[in-house]
C-alpha cells in the first residue's frame, strides 16, 4: 500500500476506485461501464489509467487469467481521511469547523443528519 506521500488520486483515479471499493473486484470493462453511468469516457482512456494506477500501487492486478482483474489496493477510510486532511488544509487552512460550518450552512441538512451529528459531538464531548 502507498504510504501518504505517495498517495495523491487524481479526480479520474478516485472515480476509478470508488467502483473498486464498491465492487470488491472488476475488470476493466466493468469499471469502464459503470463509469459511462456518469460521464463520457474511452475504454482506451480507462484501461490506461488502470495501468498508471497499478504501478502507483493504487490497485492490484491479477493477471492470472486473459482478463486481468483488478482491486483497490489502497482502503476507503484511509484514502477518505488523507484527501479530507488536505482539502480542509488546502481550502480552510485547517480549520475542521469552518468546513462543517460551510457545509451546514446552505440549509440543506436534514433532522435526521442534525440529530447523528449532534450524537457525533456528544460522544466526542464525552472523550474529553
Amino acid at each position: 500500500m502507498p504510504d501518504n506521500k505517495s498517495l495523491k488520486p487524481t479526480e479520474s483515479e478516485l472515480e476509478i476506485l470508488q467502483v473498486l471499493w464498491d465492487k470488491g473486484n472488476a475488470t476493466v470493462r466493468e469499471v469502464h461501464e459503470n463509469l459511462l453511468t456518469f460521464k463520457d469516457v474511452g475504454y482506451t482512456t480507462t484501461l490506461k489509467l488502470m495501468q498508471i494506477m497499478n504501478e502507483k500501487g493504487l490497485v492490484k492486478r491479477n493477471d492470472s487469467f486473459r482478463t486481468h482483474i483488478y482491486k483497490a489496493a489502497v482502503n476507503k477510510e484511509v484514502t477518505q481521511k488523507y484527501m479530507l486532511n488536505k482539502f480542509v488544509s488546502n481550502l480552510f487552512g485547517g480549520s475542521s469547523s469552518q468546513l462543517v460550518m460551510q457545509a451546514l450552512g446552505d440549509g440543506k441538512v436534514t433532522p435526521e443528519e442534525l440529530d447523528e451529528i449532534q450524537s457525533m459531538l456528544d460522544q466526542l464531548k464525552k472523550k474529553d
